[in-house]
């Protein structure tokens, strides 16, 4: 996964909270408001939505990222 640009602690908060609320469907229902979001013409929320799924997706990589030190 290449590295992901993060908008501001809410885009945090939010896909810490669907990661509490929703467990291994957190990263779908992401999915579902970023669709919800373009069917209704609101790119805005669209592109936040789309932005939480690449931070849960990432948060969830157990993987190690970058130098090691």
């Amino acid at each position: 996964m290449d590295d992901i640009w993060i908008s501001g602690r809410a885009a945090l908060n939010d896909a810490s909270e669907l990661m509490d609320e929703h467990g291994s469907n957190a990263t779908t229902v992401a999915a579902h408001r970023a669709r919800d979001s373009r069917s209704k013409d609101n790119i805005v929320r669209y592109c936040h939505w789309r932005q939480i799924e690449r931070v849960i997706e990432r948060l969830e990589c157990h993987e190690r990222r970058g130098a090691l030190h």
